[in-house]
């Protein structure tokens, strides 16, 4: 992070635990950060957005009142009447409520946000101050931002292999607060040819998702501050469950599904009994039945793509070698989809400790489409690495081999080194439940450090819960 952007999220932060003091939780402080960063941004930019407050509930009016109190009933009126707006407005303030009911706080967190100009700020460091802020969470409250936050570096790894046009329709169904949406407007925004490819850029190029109305609500925000999104009509953000319907088809998938395996509910693929508990889902269109995210997530995706179309999905490692819907979805995406690449993350590289997880990247095949080369190349970036957040925090410079082994521009360059390894459909296939769980750097190196009786037991426990929940979810189905 710059240092505008550290100094900058510095200020903020002392100021929440201000508001903490009243009780007021980290998510819900970001909130009212997101309702009054809006309004001063659509005030600095009455030329891109002049008309998108009425002037009633506009940064600069609540400024001028002098009463504090006076304020903050129209604070709150603000909130609610903008909600009832259509477009970009009724996303970012969806089901408003003003967690500050001390006038003289709200007063001292305006003068916090009026002290900037946040249009003159570089557009990075606007990105910038939500990400400091998760991370600042993330160190109060353990492993609170593990579930949005996917550190930039790989972002941009990923982004720059997978090297996105302006022409293509790209989404994330798991958007969070839009890291991988926003880099890859910013790889893309250099490449637009000409003013018509700009605008399709900025206004329907990038489509996210997300459960969480207060996430989906800091996404809308962070874009809005990138340019991204400014159509009033037409929001590129939605709140809703990405599993629940397919979707529009897409050019490119980028995204990294909430880890945590046991869902709330079952999505019934091709052929599997509806449950009658009305937590299930419909969908034909899946090859399995399972409650396992990862897996919902990894069906959705592909059925997301276009014929030809290109996705790179962060999975944790169960994925790659669960039995019994892992096994068979591993086994559809080998027949119908070119699964290219496989990167495998270290650890010490995420907020929730001890997370494991690799990105996949795929195309799907069109049906005309000459038959590919079936191979799987892996890297292996975890192997003999040290990473942690605060002592060696994973910077671009660490995934810069990965890069250049991955040979975007024609992967039939592609050479094995000591950490990228070439493996035959045939081998995988062969394997005990197809698993693309590849390992060779122990066998060779024999020098990575075993782990210790706790760690094995912790593992040993945690697949016996979710081998529980997983027993449990299927006799849910049958029932």
């Amino acid at each position: 992070m710059s240092q505008q952007g550290n100094a900058l999220v510095q200020n903020v932060w002392a100021y929440a635990h201000v508001l903490k003091d009243d009780g007021l939780a980290f998510m819900d402080y970001t909130e009212q950060i997101t309702y009054l960063l809006f309004l001063k941004m659509a005030w600095e930019q009455k030329q891109v957005g002049g008309d998108l407050i009425p002037a009633r509930y506009s940064w600069g009016t609540l400024l001028k009142i002098a009463d504090n109190a006076s304020r903050l009933a129209r604070y709150h009126q603000a909130l609610r009447k903008l909600s009832e707006q259509s477009g970009l407005i009724g996303l970012i303030f969806t089901k408003p409520q003003s967690k500050i009911n001390d006038p003289a706080k709200l007063h001292r967190l305006m003068q916090l946000i009026d002290a900037e100009n946040w249009s003159g700020l570089d557009v990075d460091v606007k990105g910038e101050v939500y990400e400091g802020l998760l991370a600042r969470n993330a160190d109060d409250v353990r492993g609170g931002a593990g579930q949005y936050f996917t550190p930039r570096p790989v972002i941009r790894a990923v982004v720059e292999v997978m090297q996105p046009r302006p022409t293509m329709s790209i989404s994330d169904p798991a958007c969070g607060t839009g890291g991988f949406l926003i880099a890859a407007f910013e790889y893309m925004r250099d490449k637009a040819y000409g003013s018509a490819e700009e605008t399709r850029l900025r206004t329907k190029a990038l489509h996210g998702t997300d459960l969480v109305p207060n996430v989906a609500r800091l996404c809308a925000m962070n874009l809005f501050l990138h340019g991204i999104g400014g159509d009033r009509n037409r929001s590129l953000i939605a709140i809703a469950d990405s599993l629940e319907r397919p979707s529009e088809p897409v050019d490119m998938v980028l995204t990294n599904p909430p880890f945590g395996k046991k869902s709330s509910f079952t999505v019934i693929g091709a052929g599997g009994k509806v449950a009658k508990d009305k937590i299930s889902y419909a969908r034909p269109d899946f090859w399995a039945t399972t409650s396992n995210k990862q897996l919902n997530f990894l069906q959705h995706v592909y059925s997301m793509l276009k014929d030809d179309g290109r996705a790179a999905v962060v999975v944790p490692d169960n994925v790659l070698f669960e039995a019994g819907a892992g096994e068979e979805i591993r086994r559809k995406l080998l027949r119908h989809c070119d699964i290219h690449t496989l990167l495998r993350l270290p650890t010490g590289i995420w907020y929730s400790p001890g997370v494991k997880a690799n990105v996949l990247f795929f195309d799907k095949k069109a049906s005309s489409r000459a038959p590919s080369p079936k191979e799987l190349w892996v890297y292996d970036l975890r192997s003999e690495s040290k990473f942690s957040l605060r002592q060696r925090p994973i910077e671009s410079d660490d995934l810069a081999d990965f890069v250049a082994c991955y040979c975007a521009e024609n992967r039939r360059r592609r050479q094995e080194t000591e950490r990228f390894k070439r493996f035959e459909y045939s081998e995988i296939l062969a394997r005990d439940k197809a698993s693309l769980d590849l390992q060779w750097w122990r066998k060779q190196a024999g020098t990575a450090q075993l782990p210790t009786y706790q760690e094995l037991m912790k593992e040993i426990l945690k697949d016996l819960g979710e081998a529980i929940e997983e027993f449990a979810a299927v006799e849910e189905v049958i029932k």
